[in-house]
């Protein structure tokens, strides 16, 4: 994606199509807003959350689309990126947001074989199913952007109860680092954020401090929102297959 030219709009995605995954609420939804408002054109997925969706739509007006998929599922994935792309016949920018911090106790068998299995499919199979996809279609355009997003859990591990979101959010990184180095020559950029305690309802069920965050609060979904906006922008190329961690410096590599 190439950017030489200054576009007489200053807005950082004007006219592209961006697909935000797990858009209904958190920090997908905080991105639908922040693309939007830099001249975006949105599609936004959602699986469970119909009311929240519309609401977003109402915001989003003709230069928003929603979509809907259990992203566990490779067959709705498919269909969901089919569907998006259908919309204005491109993908520009493809961010990787849905997820859940799932258990997976090793104390029983079944629970921990279900932990796996489900936070495989969601971190990390239905991400890779549509970033596979969008780079397909980006090679066939000339470049794409591909943001993905990870986790402070990736680098450090996560704790006893939740040893395979940790796994496959690691998973999610090194995929996202090898689309950077294998489809760059395609103009194929690729980008990893790795947030800590995001103040969602994902933040609530784990209980944070913002006491215990250098800043003293708990990471803004804006924050992370604003970062996806800039990498999506490509007005940093040569940071592609970078890691950028959004922690508040909770975490300091």
């Amino acid at each position: 994606m190439n950017n030489e030219t200054p576009s007489p709009d200053s807005r950082l995605l004007t006219g592209r199509t961006v697909l935000v995954t797990g858009a209904s609420r958190g920090i997908g939804r905080a991105t639908v807003l922040a693309a939007h408002r830099e001249g975006a054109y949105v599609v936004a997925h959602w699986a469970s959350n119909k009311q929240a969706a519309l609401d977003l739509q109402h915001l989003l007006g003709d230069r928003g689309c929603l979509v809907r998929a259990d992203l566990r599922d490779a067959s709705r994935t498919e269909g969901m990126w089919q569907e998006a792309l259908a919309w204005r016949g491109r993908v520009d920018v493809l961010v990787n947001n849905a997820g859940a911090w799932l258990a997976s106790p090793l104390e029983d068998p079944e629970q921990w074989r279900q932990g796996w299995a489900d936070n495989l499919a969601l971190n990390l199979t239905g991400p890779a199913d549509l970033s596979r996809n969008a780079v397909l279609h980006f090679r066939e355009r000339g470049g794409g952007v591909v943001v993905s997003v990870s986790s402070r859990s990736a680098h450090r591990g996560d704790d006893a109860e939740h040893l395979a979101y940790g796994a496959a959010k690691a998973g999610l990184l090194a995929l996202t680092k090898g689309i950077a180095r294998g489809f760059a020559a395609d103009g194929v950029l690729a980008y990893s954020v790795a947030p800590g305690w995001v103040a969602t309802d994902l933040a609530d069920a784990g209980e944070a401090d913002g006491a215990s965050v250098p800043l003293g609060e708990i990471t803004p979904p804006q924050d992370v929102a604003e970062m996806f906006v800039f990498l999506a922008s490509g007005r940093s190329r040569h940071t592609t297959g970078a890691t950028i961690d959004i922690t508040g410096a909770d975490y300091v590599r």
